[in-house]
């Protein structure tokens, strides 16, 4: 199979499994013989771009040079239970490692707004069944994603993301750019079923919201307006057969309009990972490393936080130290990776 020329195709009418497949039984996988055949025009329809616009060889020399690879839906790589859905990818552009997709995945999505609430439920039900051995899937956006994400990495797990265009930083947001880079040096992985010079639309994220869900056992739902993207990977989960947890939310918030209703149409309400894992018959002892400070002081700040979150003035009040003692002493453990600013000087403990 020559992917140059698969590739090719996929540009002049990105993301369209239902072509690829026309195309591979009428040509039988050989790319070559279906670029250059008069025939193809017709299957590509009047929308698709033109073949004399396009070399395959310098576009796929352009994948090579981003170590951007290529699986088909028929390659031994391809992730088994994608292609189980209705609609599966015919191929997916991916950097990193796609190993992680043979373990039990689950995927963790939620609103791009989101609140301090839904910030410390992501890293407390994400860490815990990223350290069961759950891959955790979600899609490198702002708010809940990036959490996501970025809590697996510091549970020492492995995350699989799925971007809306391209494998290339105009598909990732400024503040997950970093984390993007964690993925791939973590064992993990980011894919797309976008080539190279397709950028990320409104209209691409469904698209690419059903490969989040369909990579996964359950989908997990932390936040969400009743607009939100999340709730058309909850719906596509659930029409994929998949299971739908989402996380309860204070009845004033918006952010939790869309999760509270997932749990009143059946969605199983969670409020820590046990609740998932029970799901899964998974046993998995739940216990939080201890995190200890380098002296006294960092000591004290610490046993005051605890597993809540606290702000500055009050762990200065209860900690009975000096303001600059205390805010010293917070540097150093944000420096040491014990504990998260959540912004607003609102500090907890980094487990």
């Amino acid at each position: 199979m020559d992917l140059r020329y698969l590739n090719a195709i996929n540009l002049l009418a990105p993301a369209r499994p239902d072509l690829l497949t026309k195309l591979a039984e009428r040509f039988g996988e050989d790319w070559e013989k279906a670029w250059h055949s008069s025939e193809l025009k017709s299957y590509l329809g009047p929308k698709a771009g033109s073949p004399k616009d396009i070399n395959p060889d310098k576009e796929y020399k352009k994948l090579e040079r981003a170590d951007i690879w290529i699986t088909t839906i028929n390659d031994s790589l391809y992730p088994p239970l994608l292609k189980q859905i209705f609609d599966p990818p015919w191929l997916l552009y991916y950097q990193g490692k796609l190993e992680a997709l043979t373990k039990p995945c689950l995927a963790v999505v939620g609103s791009r707004a989101a609140t301090e609430y839904g910030k410390r439920a992501t890293l407390a039900i994400t860490k815990d069944l990223a350290r069961a051995g759950f891959t955790i899937i979600s899609g490198l956006a702002r708010g809940i994603d990036g959490h996501a994400h970025r809590a697996t990495i510091e549970a020492r797990g492995v995350t699989v993301a799925v971007l809306g265009g391209e494998l290339a930083t105009n598909s990732i947001v400024q503040e997950n750019q970093t984390t993007a880079k964690q993925i791939l040096k973590t064992g993990g992985g980011i894919i797309s079923e976008y080539p190279l010079g397709i950028e990320a639309q409104q209209f691409t994220f469904p698209q690419r919201n059903r490969i989040v869900s369909g990579l996964s056992k359950g989908v997990i739902v932390v936040e969400a307006t009743l607009k939100s993207g999340a709730l058309i990977t909850a719906r596509l989960a659930a029409e994929q057969g998949r299971d739908v947890f989402a996380v309860p939310g204070p009845i004033f918030s918006n952010t939790s309009t869309g999760t509270n209703m997932l749990i009143q149409n059946g969605a199983k309400a969670v409020q820590t990972a046990t609740d998932i894992l029970t799901e899964y018959q998974t046993t998995y002892t739940l216990a939080k490393p201890v995190v200890q400070g380098n002296n006294p002081t960092e000591d004290k700040i610490l046993a005051t936080i605890g597993t809540d979150t606290r702000s500055l003035d009050e762990i200065i009040r209860a900690c009975q130290l000096p303001a600059p003692a205390v805010i010293a002493a917070l540097m150093n453990l944000e420096l040491d990776d014990k504990v998260t600013n959540l912004g607003n000087n609102r500090f907890i403990l980094k487990t």
